[in-house]
């Protein structure tokens, strides 16, 4: 019950929610979150993945970051493929991405989205190679 009702709610914020963009950042109209939208740019590891967000100057910002895996998650849109992903975004691979959350079970893996078709895992093990999509609090 827990699952569906959490299922719902998400669908309910995504069917309300409007990205728009501007430049290379898309806004969440829901989150106020912004989301690079940039060159795909290539794979790297998980730590690779933090310290490239951390270091990106995008739009007049420099506070980005890795997103958390509910965030990432937040922009699938699994009624589309390759890739899933909702509209006003131009610059996705269908491929992993990573999220900033590590898995509890096992320190050496992270949660990703695949977005060729929206499913989320945590096969990521952190040396491995995925690609970024980094995150910053609107205004």
């Amino acid at each position: 019950m827990k699952k569906t009702l959490f299922t719902l709610m998400a669908i309910v914020a995504l069917a309300s929610a409007e990205f728009t963009k501007s430049g290379n950042i898309v806004t969440d109209s829901v989150t106020s979150l912004q989301w690079q939208d940039d060159a795909i740019g290539s794979n790297t590891t998980w730590q690779g993945a933090i310290d490239r967000c951390e270091a990106l100057s995008l739009g007049g910002y420099t506070d980005w970051r890795l997103p958390n895996f509910n965030e990432l998650k937040s922009i699938v849109d699994r009624t589309k493929s390759n890739p899933a992903i909702v509209s006003g975004f131009t610059n996705t691979s269908s491929n992993n991405y990573w999220s900033s959350t590590t898995n509890v079970g096992n320190s050496n893996r992270a949660w990703d989205v695949y977005f060729n078709d929206g499913n989320v895992s945590c096969s990521g093990i952190k040396d491995g190679s995925f690609y970024v999509r980094c995150v910053r609090a609107g205004e």
